[in-house]
């Protein structure tokens, strides 16, 4: 599949760090052009020299609205689209705050919809999109009310622009991990205190690791993938079957 990444042209948000970061370099280095969008100037910069034949840095804030619009006006033709960017405040539900609950929002759902609608007349027939959403989109934790909410709208998106782009044979789904040992992923997981009780619910014992997220978004944006549409891909070793 990632085989099938070499020489299309692939927009990807959350450019600079984690999955996007891991994401990037995988395509960029099966031979895609690849359009990485991060609002962290240092870090698209080091992202670039890892590939500057293949990568294109694009600085970009995703929480301006008319910003990101007249931005990705610019982008040449795609095949594909990675929304990606996300944040996460975990926090128990009466300590969160408006610019909490607006941050979830505005960052989650509201720049995937701003993104997605903006680079729409640039999508290819046959191209393919695929949203990072999260296991939590379906399944409740502690602290995760915000995070949790944003994730089940993503995921309702989802579902709807794969309808409503399916004539166009523009393919729409998610891929929606449990935890992800990034770097914050295993800093924030590493205390067994913490991690005992949700590994002991994955019949496989472990986390997701990066790899098993990028190689499940490589499928999506593949032709291996030509009738899978509508769908969210749960990477999270059985969780929601125990």
């Amino acid at each position: 599949m990632w085989d099938n990444m070499c020489n299309k042209v692939i927009l990807v948000t959350g450019a600079g760090s984690g999955i996007g970061n891991a994401l990037v370099k995988q395509l960029a280095n099966a031979g895609a052009t690849v359009i990485a969008v991060a609002r962290k100037e240092q870090q698209l910069k080091e992202l670039v020299e890892c590939d500057p034949e293949h990568i294109k840095p694009l600085l970009l804030d995703l929480s301006n609205w008319d910003n990101v619009r007249e931005v990705l006006s610019a982008v040449p033709q795609l095949d594909g689209l990675v929304n990606n960017a996300g944040v996460a405040i975990i926090k128990p539900f009466e300590q969160l705050t408006e610019s909490d609950f607006d941050t979830h929002f505005d960052v989650n759902i509201k720049a995937v919809f701003n993104v997605t609608q903006s680079v729409l007349p640039k999508m290819r027939n046959g191209s393919s999109i695929v949203n990072v959403s999260s296991i939590a989109a379906s399944r409740s934790f502690a602290g995760h009310t915000a995070y949790s909410a944003t994730k089940a709208a993503v995921d309702s998106l989802t579902k709807s622009l794969a309808l409503e782009l399916g004539p166009r044979q523009i393919r729409v789904n998610s891929v929606n991990p449990t935890v992800v040992l990034t770097r914050m992923g295993r800093d924030n997981w590493s205390e067994p205190a913490k991690s005992g009780p949700l590994l002991a619910h994955i019949p496989l014992n472990r986390f997701c690791e990066v790899h098993e997220v990028t190689d499940a978004i490589a499928y999506l944006l593949s032709e291996k993938s030509s009738f899978v549409n509508g769908h969210h891909i749960n990477l999270e070793g059985g969780y929601s079957v125990s």
